[in-house]
């Protein structure tokens, strides 16, 4: 499956690799397998850090970069990730006024009830940092919001 990246994709792994190798051995803790992949531009679930091998707890388990490369390598081929213009599409369903407006409200629901849930405690500063202010009838444009949330991913 490592086979299948480009040599611009191996020199970025390499990097991004060579930056979570903290001590210098060649070897990553699984822990940091999510951020290594989010730091190569992909959005990995956490159910599928879990799946390819990422560990809730520092040194439970290391890894060596020849392993890390299939699960770069396999994330990459995940077409579940979804894009800026995938999101847009959702969101354009609850724009009931077809104005590139929706309700805060709505998106704040589905941000806490849908896919991955976060906890209010978790999405009040992302919503804060990343969405535009209200208009009087409670709507937000909503492609400011994936822009700057896209952005942040």
């Amino acid at each position: 499956m490592a086979a299948d990246l480009s040599a611009r994709d191996v020199e970025r792994v390499k990097f991004a690799f060579s930056i979570y190798d903290f001590e210098g051995n060649g070897t990553m803790d699984a822990y940091y397998i999510g951020d290594c992949l989010r730091a190569l531009n992909l959005n990995p679930t956490l159910a599928v850090i879990e799946k390819v091998g990422g560990k809730e707890k520092r040194k439970e388990k290391m890894i060596k970069l020849d392993e890390f490369m299939p699960i770069f390598a396999q994330v990459k081929k995940d077409k579940d990730a979804g894009s800026f213009e995938d999101f847009m599409e959702v969101l354009k369903l609850y724009d009931k006024a077809e104005n590139g407006t929706m309700m805060y409200a709505e998106l704040e629901h589905i941000l806490l009830s849908l896919g991955e849930r976060l906890e209010k405690a978790e999405l009040e500063p992302v919503l804060k940092e990343c969405c535009p202010e209200e208009d009087e009838e409670g709507c937000i444009p909503y492609e400011p919001f994936l822009k700057k949330i896209t952005q942040l991913l």
